[in-house]
């Protein structure tokens, strides 16, 4: 294994990535730092004859019934047969390269605990019912990082709930700051966290690698009813985990937030709610797409490769030889209402007069450079999705889960994004909650 320093932390840079190197084929398939560290950690249980139940879904916890002098304990947990399939496949989906570990078809299975239960189920950013009690824009139009391939379903949650559990860190959920939501990574691909590789054996669930942005003055992103509503140039909110982002930064001092990079009072994406909202309508009011609008020139400038498997003309990708033709061509599950070519054709040509004077004047994107005008004209599915979960379960110290009225619900802890109150983000948070709450398990009397 080797350890790549990256350029993250506020005052200092001081973040380690892991990349597995050692030939076992047990590598990222994507060279994701993620895996990096969790493969080696995986292939190490396997050797100590740990099961993997990949086709499993957890539904339930296991606990003791209080007495007066002791609270009930979790003594284990029920699961459920629930494979998942590749298209076409004849056998369920499997961990990567984990042949061998296909899990037995049994449909419920009770798993009892010698020591303790730790939740680790990666939070509730799937669930949109779940993920909208804490913010209600959330609706299903924002897709979710790490689909769709895996689930943050809240099941770690809802299970520590349905036995007493208290939540935490609610509010964090919209501060808006870090990764809760991401503009788009990669445009024309309904799962856009970034650019796929087309080799990857999830492929076929993914459908589509997506197309990366270099220049963001090569294209406007407009709502579902062809409007413009944004900055083009903006991208993300700073994340504040990042060297140098936050310019002078003070450590414990409330003014980081007022750097010249970031001031929460613009109109960005997510204070653009009214043009953002557009067509919505009751019970959910929801957003609806963001589309990403360019021509032929735009094309040829950035070398895209605007057919499959690099786009998905399944209902995020669309091209057209007018703008009225490619509005009326834009048929997405999420689409409230039909895009109106009128409407969308008149705001590419304000547009256009923009980057004729160099000077945005609705929303002041900095001397706009690149005229959309010539055919054919493309729409490329440009929606933020969610990333991070920061409300969870509430934990103490030593990573145990507590019930509603502060007390630890014996036997049970938590770590990473289902643990709630905290603000990191990725394997900073989940290797530091896993290494706490496993020593303090381990302790535990069997």
């Amino acid at each position: 294994m080797v350890f790549l320093m990256r350029a993250t932390g506020n005052a200092a840079p001081r973040e380690n990535h892991a990349f597995w190197t050692d030939g076992t084929g047990l590598g990222s398939p994507s060279g994701r730092d993620g895996a990096g560290l969790v493969r080696p950690l995986e292939a190490s249980a396997r050797a100590k004859g740990v099961k993997f139940l990949l086709n499993h879904k957890m539904t339930g916890l296991i606990r003791t019934a209080s007495a007066a002098a002791s609270p009930g304990r979790v003594i284990g947990l029920t699961a459920q047969y629930a494979p998942r399939r590749l298209p076409g496949a004849t056998t369920p989906l499997q961990s990567y390269r984990s042949a061998g570990n296909i899990d037995s078809p049994k449909p419920h299975v009770a798993i009892r605990a010698t020591r303790a239960v730790i939740l680790a189920t990666g939070g509730s950013t799937s669930n949109v019912h779940f993920r909208r009690m804490f913010d209600p824009r959330l609706t299903e139009v924002y897709q979710t990082a790490g689909e769709p391939y895996t689930f943050q379903d809240a099941s770690g949650e809802l299970a520590a709930m349905a036995i007493g559990a208290s939540l935490w860190g609610l509010g964090n959920q919209i501060l808006e700051n870090g990764d809760g939501i991401r503009t788009q990574r990669a445009l024309g691909a309904r799962y856009n966290y970034f650019t796929w590789d087309v080799h990857s054996p999830i492929f076929p669930l993914v459908r589509a690698s997506g197309i990366e942005v270099t220049d963001w003055q090569n294209l406007i992103l407009v709502n579902q009813l062809g409007q413009r509503f944004y900055d083009e140039t903006k991208g993300d909110y700073p994340n504040g985990n990042r060297y140098n982002e936050i310019r002078p930064y003070r450590p414990a001092d409330y003014r980081n937030n007022a750097h010249i990079d970031f001031d929460p009072t613009q109109y960005n994406f997510f204070n653009a709610a009214v043009a953002m909202n557009a067509a919505s309508g009751p019970p959910d009011y929801a957003a609806g797409p963001i589309w990403a609008i360019f021509d032929a020139d735009a094309v040829a400038r950035e070398q895209w490769h605007v057919t499959p498997p690099q786009v998905d003309p399944d209902g995020y990708f669309f091209s057209a030889n007018s703008l009225t033709e490619l509005a009326a061509a834009i048929k997405n599950p999420y689409q409230a209402r039909p895009m109106d070519g009128a409407t969308l054709q008149a705001m590419v040509e304000r547009y256009n007069t923009f980057v004729a004077t160099g000077t945005d004047v609705d929303f002041g994107k900095p001397q706009p450079q690149s005229q959309i005008w010539r055919p054919p004209f493309y729409a490329a599915w440009a929606t933020p999705m969610v990333h991070d979960t920061r409300a969870g379960l509430r934990i103490n110290a030593q990573c145990q889960v507590l019930d509603m009225q502060g007390q630890v619900i014996p036997g049970l802890y938590c770590g990473g994004e289902s643990a709630g109150g905290f603000n990191q983000h990725g394997l900073g948070r989940c290797t530091t909650q896993g290494y706490i709450a496993g020593k303090h398990a381990a302790a535990e009397r069997p």
